[in-house]
């Protein structure tokens, strides 16, 4: 315990400024020469340009965005199903979560045609490809809404 020290420079001394020139802070305090920047008070609003057209009213906001309404689906592979799936049992959103495939409290998962399935597997309720929901049913699972 004797030994726990604070890094170099964690602790500084506050700098009291306008305590004369000899102080390093005197005079100007900090705040450069003359202007409004120097004054108290002083200083313009945020996005203030100079009387120059701000940036904020430059540019167009015309539009609908849907970003508040996408979709983002984290994509599971059939490799991952094949891999951590035994036969006959069912691949859900809840069981995918169980077994750590896909973490997060609202996510939504789209399983994807990447690498091969050989087991007889019951995909529930999980948006798919259509190229991985062919390859799930040729190796004799089934694919449900």
């Amino acid at each position: 315990m004797a030994q726990l020290k604070a890094p170099q420079g964690a602790h500084t001394k506050k700098h009291i400024v306008g305590r004369g020139v000899g102080s390093g802070k005197g005079r100007s305090c900090g705040r450069g020469h003359d202007g409004q920047k120097s004054r108290s008070g002083g200083g313009v609003r945020p996005g203030f340009e100079g009387g120059q057209m701000p940036l904020y009213r430059r540019t167009a906001r015309r539009g609908f965005s849907n970003h508040p309404f996408k979709k983002v689906y984290q994509p599971v592979s059939l490799a991952d199903i094949s891999a951590h799936y035994q036969d006959g049992e069912v691949v859900s959103l809840e069981s995918l979560k169980e077994k750590g495939i896909v973490k997060g409290f609202s996510v939504q998962v789209k399983i994807l045609n990447n690498g091969d399935i050989d087991k007889k597997v019951t995909i529930q309720g999980l948006a798919m490809s259509a190229s991985a929901a062919e390859k799930v049913q040729k190796a004799g699972g089934a694919v449900q809404a």
